[in-house]
């Protein structure tokens, strides 16, 4: 069996953001280290700043794409640091709603102040067109993928 035209475009795709993910993994990693924190941990701090409202272990990971034990290990290692705390859920009695502290906010922000200026850098050569396609096909495959 061989792949279509589009078969072949999509598998050459996967393997870019195979290789794009582990580079913004060090790049990540880079900016947060000074922080110390990890591009993981920035994922679960930014996945709750995004959010309009709270979210459990299982509501972060799901809109991450990582599994749930890893949220929980790295959510409790921010909980013991400060930056995020844990609240009772009025709708789950062991899902606990994860919270961002004050001191979390404060991270967040130092975070913020290093991508913003990475971001412009890194797009400054991409036409905000060719963005918005890239965004528009992305989406599409993850909303393929998760039904």
């Amino acid at each position: 069996m061989q792949h279509t035209r589009e078969g072949r475009l999509y598998t050459d795709i996967v393997l870019e953001l195979f290789k794009l993910g582990g580079l913004l993994i060090s790049e990540g990693d880079e900016l947060t280290k000074e922080l110390g924190l990890t591009s993981a941990r920035w994922k679960v701090l930014g996945a709750l700043a995004y959010a309009d409202s709270p979210k459990t272990v299982s509501q972060i990971a799901y809109s991450m794409g990582q599994t749930r034990q890893g949220v929980q290990r790295l959510s409790d290692a921010m909980v013991k640091e400060g930056i995020l705390v844990y609240e009772d859920n009025p709708h789950h009695k062991k899902a606990k709603l994860v919270t961002i502290t004050p001191k979390g906010e404060d991270v967040f922000l130092a975070l913020e102040r290093k991508q913003i200026p990475w971001a412009n850098k890194n797009s400054a050569e991409i036409s905000a067109q060719e963005m918005e396609v890239a965004l528009d096909v992305l989406k599409k495959m993850v909303r393929r993928l998760e039904t």
